[in-house]
C-alpha cells in the first residue's frame, strides 16, 4: 500500500519507518528542508534504539522516501497521516494551526477516493475540523480517521511493530476496512484493533497519558508524606504495585514527569473540560504537584550548604527527560539547572544523549562533560536527573576521589540505602531517609 506521513518528528519519523518494514511503500512529508535532505542522505533526525537499522533497510530497499511538496508525497497514498506539532498555547489549547494548514492544502490535490488519520495527539472535535477544512476544495471522497499513537520514547519501535492495541476512530466501514487492513500485520498475536466512534478515539490519547500522569503523581505525593512520616516510598510501592487492580508500573517516586506527552496532554485535557465548564479538579492537582516536584531536590541542597549555594559547582547527570531518548521537552534537569544558574551556581552536566539539545539552550553557562566522571570532578554535590543505567552502579571510589563532599542528591532514587550508608556518603532521595 502507499502512505504518506506528512510532518517527520518523533512520532512521523517512527510510524513511517514502521510501516515502511511491513511492506509498504511510505513518503514521509516535511516543510523543514535541511532536515528532509538529513533524512534522504540517510541520517536518522532522532534517537530511538532500533530505528536506525529499520531507517537504513527500508530506504536502501526502496519503500521510505521523503519529499518537502506536499503533492508530490501523497500521489498515489491510499491513506495520509497528519504527524504534526500541536504545541499547547499560553492557555494549554493544543495549537491546531499545523494540523489545519495542511488539510488546507489537501483538498485540492487529493485525486482519489483517500484516508487522512489524525495521528497526532489533538483535542476532542479536530477531526471535523480537518474534515470541514479538506472538504472545501476537495473533488473526491475521502475520510478523516482517529488513529492516536501510543509510544514510548526509548522503546517506540517495538511499541509500534507490537502495541497493546490500537485505537481506530472512523465514522465509516470503509475507513474502517482500510485500517484494519494496514494494521493487520502488527497485531497477528492477537492484540485487539479497538473501532469506535472518532470522538471517542481522541478522548482515548489523553485520558490513557492523562491517567499514568495521574499515577506518577500520586506516588510522588505518598514520597513527600513517606518522608514526614518515616516510611519507605519503596517498601509501599512494593506493597501497593502487588495488588493486580493497581499494577506495578508509573509507581516509582522522583522528581515528576516531563517529556512532549504527558505535560501536554494534561493541559490540553483540562482546558477541554474547561471549555464546556467542567473543573476537572485531579487535573489541577496533578499539574500543580508536578510543578513543585520537579524542584524537589532543591531545598535540601541549599540546607546542605548551611542557606547558599552561590559559588558552589553541582554536578549533574542526566538531562534528557527519561533514559533512552535525547527528548529534553519539560525535562526536570532544565528547571534544576535554572534554579541552579540563578542562585549563582555553577553546573557541570552529562548525559548519553541530550548534551547537544541543552547546550543549544544554555551555552557556555553550562559546563557539559566528556562523560560522567568528567562532570563530578571537583564538585560540590551530584545530582541525578535522568535514570540512564550507566548511572546505576558508578565506580563510587572514583566519585568519592573526585567530589569535594560526598552529597548525592538523587531524584530517582537509583541506590541502596544501606549501600550508600555503608560507602559514607551523604544521600538524598525521595520518599525514603536521609542518610548523612
Amino acid at each position: 500500500m502507499k502512505i504518506a506521513v506528512v510532518g517527520t518528528g518523533y512520532v512521523g519519523l517512527v510510524t513511517g519507518t514502521c510501516f515502511a518494514e511491513t511492506g509498504n511503500h511510505v513518503t514521509c512529508v516535511d516543510i523543514d528542508e535541511a532536515k528532509i535532505q538529513k533524512l534522504q542522505s540517510g541520517k536518522v533526525t532522532i534517537y530511538e534504539p532500533g530505528l536506525e537499522p529499520l531507517f537504513e533497510r527500508n530506504i536502501r530497499q526502496g519503500r521510505l522516501d521523503f519529499t518537502t511538496n506536499l503533492a508530490e508525497g501523497i500521489k498515489g497514498a491510499k491513506i495520509i497521516f497528519l504527524a504534526l506539532p500541536t504545541p499547547p498555547g499560553e492557555d494549554g489549547s493544543a495549537d491546531l494551526q499545523y494540523v489545519l494548514k495542511v488539510a488546507n492544502d489537501l483538498g485540492p490535490i487529493l485525486s482519489e477516493y483517500t484516508v487522512i488519520v489524525d495521528k497526532s495527539t489533538v483535542p476532542v472535535g479536530t477531526a471535523e475540523k480537518v474534515h470541514e477544512a479538506i472538504a472545501k476544495n476537495a473533488t473526491v471522497e475521502f475520510d478523516v480517521v482517529s488513529n492516536p499513537e501510543f509510544l514510548r520514547e526509548g522503546v517506540a519501535v517495538e511499541d509500534f511493530m507490537k502495541p497493546d492495541r490500537v485505537v481506530i476512530g472512523a465514522a465509516s466501514e470503509r475507513a474502517q476496512q482500510v485500517m484494519g487492513k494496514l494494521y493487520a500485520p502488527f497485531v497477528r498475536q492477537g492484540n485487539p484493533i479497538i473501532n469506535m466512534d472518532i470522538r471517542s478515539a481522541e478522548l482515548t490519547k489523553y485520558a490513557a497519558n492523562s491517567f499514568l500522569a495521574t499515577k506518577i503523581t500520586f506516588m510522588n505525593e505518598i514520597a513527600n508524606l513517606c518522608e514526614l512520616l518515616g516510611a519507605d516510598v519503596d517498601m509501599v510501592r512494593k506493597g501497593v504495585g502487588t495488588d493486580d487492580r493497581i499494577g506495578r508500573r508509573f509507581l516509582f517516586a522522583g522528581i515528576g514527569y516531563g517529556g512532549s506527552c504527558f505535560p501536554k496532554d494534561v493541559q490540553a485535557l483540562a482546558k477541554s473540560a474547561a471549555d464546556v465548564n467542567y473543573d476537572f479538579e485531579i487535573l489541577n492537582a496533578v499539574m500543580g504537584v508536578n510543578h513543585h516536584q520537579k524542584q524537589k531536590m532543591i531545598n535540601p541542597m541549599i540546607e546542605y550548604f548551611d542557606g547558599n549555594i552561590a559559588g558552589k559547582t553541582i554536578a549533574i547527570w542526566g538531562l534528557a527527560f527519561k533514559p533512552y531518548t535525547d527528548d529534553i521537552r519539560e525535562a526536570p534537569a532544565l528547571e534544576n539547572i535554572r534554579v541552579l544558574l540563578d542562585k549563582g551556581a555553577n553546573v557541570r552536566a552529562y548525559d548519553p544523549e541530550a548534551m547537544e539539545n541543552v547546550e543549544a539552550l544554555f551555552g557556555s553557562q553550562v559546563y557539559f562533560a566528556k562523560d560522567e566522571y568528567d562532570a563530578v570532578e571537583q564538585a560540590d554535590a551530584l545530582m541525578i536527573m535522568t535514570e540512564w543505567p550507566v548511572f546505576r552502579t558508578p565506580e563510587f571510589d572514583k566519585l568519592e576521589a573526585a567530589l569535594k563532599n560526598k552529597a548525592i542528591f538523587d531524584g530517582r532514587n537509583l541506590y541502596d540505602l544501606t549501600q550508600m550508608e555503608a560507602l559514607g556518603f551523604t544521600y538524598f532521595s525521595i520518599g525514603r531517609k536521609r542518610i548523612n
